[in-house]
This record gives C-alpha cells, structure tokens and sequence, in this order.
C-alpha cells in the first residue's frame, strides 16, 4: 500500500473554520479512497507542517473523526483509517471466525480465561441453575486482521455440553463447537449499550469514553439452558443488524 499523500485541498471559504475544512479534506480523502482503509495517515507533525496550523487546529478534526468512527487511533503506531464497519448477525447463530473470513480477512482468537467455576446467585439465575452449581466459564478476545472486534464472556451447562472445557479454542470457536454439538431449541438476545470498564477497554483497545454494544444471547435445549455468553463489541467497529421475514402464513 503506498505511502499516503500529505497534499489536502482545501476550501479557501474563509467563514468556514480551518479546523472544518481540514476535517471536510480528510474525510474526502477517505471517500474518494485515496486513503485506504488500514492504512496509516500523515502522523500530527506532518499535517501540521504542510498546513501550515497549529497542533491544536489539526488535532480536532482528527479527534472527531476518531469519535465518528472514520479514523482509529493506536497508541505508539498512530492513527490508521478505519476499516468499515461490521454488522453482527443479531438473531442467528453466527460464528464470528465464518463472518470474519467472508469478508476476505484473518480471523484469530485469544484465549483469556477455561475454567469450571462455581456459580454465584447472578449466574445461577441467568443460567436457571441452583446457586453453586458447576459452570463452564470461557473468556476470549476474537481479532479481525490483528484488530480486536469482539469481546466474548461466555458460560454453558456442562450437562449439556460436557466435553467444552477441554476443547482448543485455538482451532475453533466456541460458537462453531456449539454450532456442531448442540442445535438449541430456543434463543434469547438483549442488546444493551455500555461504557468499557478497565478490562473491556484494555482487551478491545478503545479509550474508556468509548461506548460499547453488549448483546447478551442464552440457548436453550428443552428446558435447560446451554449458555449465556455476552459479546462485547467497540461501537466504532460494530454494528448489530437483523432481517426478519415473516412467513406467508402470519
């Protein structure tokens, strides 16, 4: 990918602030695909230098667009272009590895936390268990292209799923294992918008003011419920969509 040009046009308009008019150049930069998605723009200093403003003129129009989700800003790399949106499939059952490769990129996951735990008096509720009750616990970090899109905090049944604990999750998902085990019966999503705390936003590497997309989705197999799992997304990476047909019948 080449090296991106610093060169902006920009409107001359002089009641439109520079600011407005630098920010209006880059996002037409980004529309127009000079600048690619991924690739790394002219860092603060060079923007600065060809502009001929001050820091504080060429930091805003970037911060914004940050915040709009057009720009990505990485700690000690600098700020990339950001790639398109994701839609999470938010009524089927989806491996987030088959989405990731569909749009042509790699796939990874990184394993955080297997365990079998005992379950507290919120978990046994959420997973219609008595309270101390054995569950299977998986914490993960799934990747697009070496960039962290989902946050999956998932528990089962091991009941129902008895070998999960022992699965390598570094061959597959989880959601592709249960995909193959077990077919539920029943589904269940709740979506929520949250604030990262420490853990979400060290994990998903986004500042902390940046709001999150929670989709809390449990299964059930007859009358037991397989797993509860929370996927966290970045907001600026994600979205969540469905399409519903209704049957000819309704």
């Amino acid at each position: 990918m080449s090296k991106p040009s610093v060169n902006m046009r920009l409107s001359g308009d002089d009641s439109v602030p520079m600011y407005q008019q630098i920010k209006d150049a880059i996002r037409l930069k980004i529309s127009s695909r000079e600048w690619q998605a991924g690739q790394i723009i002219p860092s603060e200093n060079q923007l600065v230098e060809a502009l001929g403003v001050s820091r504080m003129t060429i930091n805003r129009p970037l911060r914004e667009l940050t915040a709009e989700g057009l720009l990505r800003r990485v700690h000690g790399l600098g700020t990339f272009v950001a790639e398109p949106q994701r839609q999470a499939h938010l009524i089927e059952l989806v491996s987030i590895a088959d989405e990731i490769q569909q749009q042509g990129k790699t796939h990874r996951a990184q394993v955080l936390a297997q365990q079998t735990i005992k379950a507290d008096t919120a978990l046994s509720d959420r997973m219609q268990l008595t309270r101390g009750t054995d569950v299977f616990k998986a914490v993960l970090v799934h990747y697009q292209d070496n960039v962290p899109i989902q946050l999956e905090f998932r528990f089962l049944n091991p009941i129902l799923v008895p070998g999960f604990v022992d699965v390598d999750f570094n061959a597959t998902t989880p959601a592709d294992y249960l995909i193959a085990t077990i077919r539920p019966d029943e589904l269940e999503h709740v979506v929520q918008a949250i604030m990262p705390d420490d853990f979400i936003a060290q994990q998903l590497d986004i500042p902390h003011q940046e709001p999150c997309l929670k989709l809390r989705r449990r299964t059930w197999k007859g009358s037991g419920v397989v797993t509860s799992v929370d996927l966290v997304y970045p907001s600026s990476r994600y979205e969540l969509g469905a399409r519903y047909a209704p049957s000819s019948s309704n």
